[in-house]
């Protein structure tokens, strides 16, 4: 099963948009994650219905974040981004019958529900801006570390 990176790709524009502090357009923004302009206006499109970006149109026009970075969690763009499956790993069949694979059904269930609730949760706990600091403070040390290098 193929992973569902579309959280991870989200985030990765959102920051770069934070960072930018200007509108980006389709076309910049697919080439960071290496895709298509299309498929980045989609997914760009579930964020601005939910308030978290808008798209200005004309002569230096783009994407632009117009949510308060403070309030708006991972879980919020995990959700806007339709709740993708968290996990790869799964029951072998459904609706088994055998009684065996049943009772490692239900074991595995309650597993992947526990796990699956956690890591929400933990999502939950992380903002926009969290990701935006720490990011800067990534930066301010690769710069510092570029100068010291010339």
């Amino acid at each position: 099963m193929r992973r569902d990176s579309k959280l991870s790709s989200i985030l990765h524009v959102l920051l770069h948009m934070a960072h930018a502090g200007r509108p980006m357009t389709s076309e910049e923004l697919s080439g960071y994650l290496d895709t298509n302009p299309v498929l980045v206006r989609r997914v760009m499109a579930g964020l601005r219905e939910r308030g978290y970006v808008a798209s200005v149109k004309g002569h230096g026009g783009g994407w632009r974040i117009v949510c308060d970075l403070h309030r708006v969690t991972l879980q919020d763009i995990y959700v806007a981004v339709g709740s993708p499956t968290m996990f790869a790993m799964g029951n072998r069949v459904d609706q088994p019958g055998c009684l065996v694979e049943k009772v490692v059904n239900q074991s595995l269930a309650v597993a992947f529900d526990e796990a699956e609730a956690l890591l929400i949760q933990r999502l939950g706990a992380v903002t926009l801006a969290d990701l935006a600091q720490r990011f800067s403070q990534q930066y301010a040390i690769h710069q510092g570390a570029a100068h010291a290098h010339s």
